[in-house]
């Protein structure tokens, strides 16, 4: 549906009123189409990676909600969260609600997790989930659990994609498939089993982004806009894991169509629902005209047999009954699909009808 708006709205922007546009179904329109439906599905793929990368942000972090940087010592955290105290304490604040006390809690569960090692060790790969888990005291306790949770993701994942491709529901980019998983999984591993900041993400991803939101920043004049906290390894975790989805779609969608022949004019995508009852429509409405084209021309016809008769009503009256009866008789009614379906109407009609009744013939 998207497609088809968009190319429509490409040909009412390129083409000149009164030029004729690509008929559906030509070379031309199905290139047209594989090449604006391409650039749909990469813009909407680019949107939910942006999208994921907003939620995070949103989401924030433990650094965040206190107002420390990532590399802030014990001291400068404890510091930190004796101001807030001061301000978010249940006793200190006017109105005592539920979100206050809330929002103190979480202040306190954030600076008690990154005052101890092994929890903000555990946090910064694993992200807010550690605060949940049981018996787990140490970076080696946190570690195996954390590990333990990467074989249901990685597994489900893996047997999906062998069962789908068993099926023949991943033809394009099967290999490519399975490159990607394999890609994420070393690095998440590289992530959380590094005892600092990864390379990758201190020296690479997040100075890149850093300068990324700083333009921004400047293209809209907006100071507040170039703000933005450095990946934590568990965000960045994240984003990977929604590119490698985002990927597996672009190879499902995208791939064929870069494969696609558009040299018979036609394009080998399943199309949308309502790309189908706009061709059909056009295809009915074509119908539509020949059919009183032909209403039109038999007219014209019967008009130039009755010419001779102009003038005397009656017995043009006269030859058109006879005209009709005989169309009935020797055309309608003698046609194999006329007298097939009339018999069975007959014996539908004489059906459980007791023996010696009349007039059901």
């Amino acid at each position: 549906m998207v497609t088809g708006w968009v190319q429509s709205l490409y040909y009412s922007l390129t083409i000149r009123a009164g030029d004729p546009r690509p008929v559906p179904g030509t070379p031309r329109w199905a290139e047209h189409r594989r090449c604006i439906q391409i650039v749909v599905v990469a813009l909407y793929l680019l949107y939910t990676i942006y999208e994921a990368d907003y939620d995070l942000q949103q989401a924030g972090t433990f650094y965040t909600d206190l107002g420390i940087p990532n590399n802030a010592t014990e001291r400068e955290i404890k510091i930190r969260f004796r101001r807030l105290a001061a301000l978010y304490h249940p006793d200190k604040v006017a109105h005592k609600t539920p979100d206050a006390n809330a929002y103190f809690v979480h202040l306190k569960t954030a600076a008690d997790t990154l005052t101890d090692p092994a929890k903000r060790f555990a946090y910064d790969r694993f992200g807010p989930d550690i605060v949940n888990w049981q018996r787990c005291v140490t970076i080696r306790d946190f570690m195996a659990r954390g590990a333990q949770a990467l074989i249901p993701y990685y597994g489900m994942t893996a047997i999906c994609m062998y069962g789908l491709s068993l099926f023949g529901f991943l033809e394009w980019g099967r290999y490519e498939r399975w490159l990607v998983l394999a890609s994420v999984l070393t690095f998440e591993a590289y992530c959380i089993t590094r005892p600092n900041m990864p390379f990758v993400l201190e020296k690479i991803i997040n100075p890149l982004v850093t300068a990324l939101s700083r333009l921004v920043g400047d293209a809209t004049s907006s100071p507040a806009a170039s703000i933005r906290a450095p990946y934590l390894p568990f965000q960045a975790i994240a984003l990977a894991r929604k590119v490698s989805v985002t990927m597996f779609i672009a190879f499902s969608q995208i791939g064929p169509l870069l494969t696609a022949d558009t040299s018979s004019g036609r394009v080998m995508v399943r199309q949308n629902a309502a790309d189908e009852e706009v061709l059909l429509r056009q295809a009915l409405d074509r119908l539509d005209a020949a059919v009183r084209k032909v209403d039109s021309d038999a007219s014209r016809l019967l008009e130039t047999e009755m010419s001779p008769f102009n003038g005397d009503e009656e017995v043009k009256k006269y030859m058109g009954a006879k005209i009709k009866e005989w169309l009935v008789q020797n055309t309608i009614r003698s046609d194999p699909m006329v007298r097939d379906a009339l018999g069975r109407s007959f014996m539908k009609r004489r059906a459980n009808v007791p023996a010696g009744a009349r007039g059901t013939k």
